[in-house]
């Protein structure tokens, strides 16, 4: 087991975003969770990378506890966060966009493998490595939001909304890269989406959320027959 959360809380004051989740994540695993706005889905990302500390319940990497610790020692641990909306810096390079997420990284040898392995999953940051990030398309900040997680070369990166905003067009190719290329590098994921036609597209298993609670979780397969289920807590897939 990669990593797992045993009946987690979390509260902003007195306020329950998550209440009594449990999920699990092994080796190589697309986990989705759905969701409508308000869900508690983006509290669970923010809780596992340490951005939030829960109220009650424990979260396991590799059979280590992490709950409690602070953000930076578990991204050491390997754990990658690509929030919601880029977070770019917009009059920095793309190279220096990507060279942060390396920030902890004290090898150079190290750094620049992931830079390399960063650049072959996504050729077209190398084509643009010296230009703004802040004059790349919707989809070119999307794929460096996504490879600045990247470069440290984690084993779970937690995915944030990829598709916001972006084009139709724009999020087949985030869904394609997501798929075909990060997905077979080996690295587990999970995805927090409202697009559930990427979401059930990429995913090994899909959680469903409503209210802070999980409301139903399986294979997509099995999620989907249930499509009254999904209408009615987070759209038509």
């Amino acid at each position: 087991m990669l990593l797992e959360l045993r009946d987690v809380y979390v509260h902003y004051e007195k306020a329950v975003a998550v209440q009594g989740v449990s999920i699990k994540v092994n080796e190589g695993d697309l986990v989705a969770i759905l969701g409508a706005n308000g869900a508690g889905k983006t509290s669970v990302l923010r809780a596992i990378s340490g951005l939030k500390q829960i109220s009650q319940g424990e979260i396991l990497f590799q059979g280590e506890k992490i709950n409690g610790m602070k953000a930076a020692h578990i991204s050491r641990l390997g754990i990658a966060h690509c929030p919601q909306g880029r977070n770019l810096f917009p009059y920095m390079t793309v190279y220096e966009n990507l060279y942060l997420g390396a920030y902890h990284i004290r090898n150079r040898m190290k750094i620049e493998e992931g830079l390399d392995n960063v650049q072959k999953m996504f050729p077209v940051l190398k084509d643009r490595a010296r230009q703004l990030a802040g004059t790349l398309s919707g989809g070119e900040q999307q794929m460096l939001a996504i490879g600045r997680t990247l470069i440290s070369g984690p084993k779970l990166l937690l995915l944030d909304e990829p598709s916001l905003g972006l084009s139709p067009i724009l999020v087949d190719e985030i869904s394609n890269l997501i798929r075909n290329e990060i997905r077979s590098s080996g690295i587990a994921m999970i995805l927090v989406e409202q697009n559930t036609s990427v979401a059930l597209d990429v995913a090994t298993r899909v959680y469903l959320m409503r209210n802070g609670e999980v409301v139903m979780e399986g294979a997509p397969s099995e999620v989907l027959k249930d499509t009254g289920v999904i209408e009615a807590y987070v759209g038509k897939a």
